[in-house]
């Protein structure tokens, strides 16, 4: 199954490249079913040697940014169809979050495309650019109270929010937690990541109805974003 894989870069010239992230890229280079996309060729190509990857891979990079997304976007969308994988870079840090990468993400979970990410050591961040949602203003809610009378005014504060919000809550209230938007109100939007780059990861996107239905009863690391 062809996948958009986000690579975290560092936001800084000198640093290396995060290991799995340099392996899958190096690897990416010999595979003819994969596409790697760069914000902007030239700090792209500065970096890629930097951290030691094959200069002739810089021939077929793909610039995916503000100004080529409305052209490179479909074109991108047909090549991840077709089964080939697309990796995605920015010119630093998280691609998709605050990025033009969020529409490619967004078009991919609306599509059934398999969306992930090499590993970034921000769930929240790393849960926002998952997502594909619209974030240039979101609100973080973090924990949901523990107590039942807390949590009910809670979800009503949520809910009444008009920006993207994320929250988190323990593993062994995942079920619980699905299941009380689900009950409140079961056509929102939500992605939900479990285990974030685990090699159990487990992405839903739909509405909480859905998602509810898909990891009732299961324990998970998690973080839910609402759109």
């Amino acid at each position: 199954m062809s996948k958009l894989i986000l690579v975290p870069t560092p936001i800084d010239d000198e640093s290396p490249l995060e290991p799995m992230a340099l392996e899958k890229l190096r690897l990416a280079t010999t595979d003819i079913n994969s596409i790697i996309a760069v914000e902007d060729a030239k700090p792209g190509r500065r970096r890629w040697l930097h951290w030691g990857l094959p200069r002739e891979a810089i021939e077929s990079f793909v610039l995916y940014n503000e100004h080529t997304r409305s052209e490179q976007l479909p074109i991108l969308l047909e090549e991840l169809k077709n089964g080939k994988n697309v990796y995605l870079m920015s010119d630093g840090g998280l691609p998709a979050f605050c990025d033009p990468g969020q529409e490619l993400v967004n078009a991919c979970h609306d599509r059934g495309i398999q969306v992930t990410a090499t590993p970034f050591c921000n769930s929240i961040a790393l849960g926002i650019a998952l997502s594909g949602f619209d974030h240039q203003k979101f609100l973080f809610g973090g924990f949901l109270p523990a107590k039942k009378e807390l949590r009910e005014i809670e979800w009503q504060n949520i809910l009444k929010a008009k920006k993207t919000q994320v929250l988190m809550d323990t593993p062994y209230r995942l079920t619980k937690t699905m299941e009380e938007l689900s009950n409140l109100s079961p056509q929102k939007q939500v992605f939900l990541g479990l285990n974030l780059n685990q090699p159990n990861e487990e992405l839903f996107r739909g509405k909480a109805r859905d998602v509810y239905k898909k990891v009732k009863g299961q324990k998970a690391e998690f973080i839910l974003v609402l759109s």
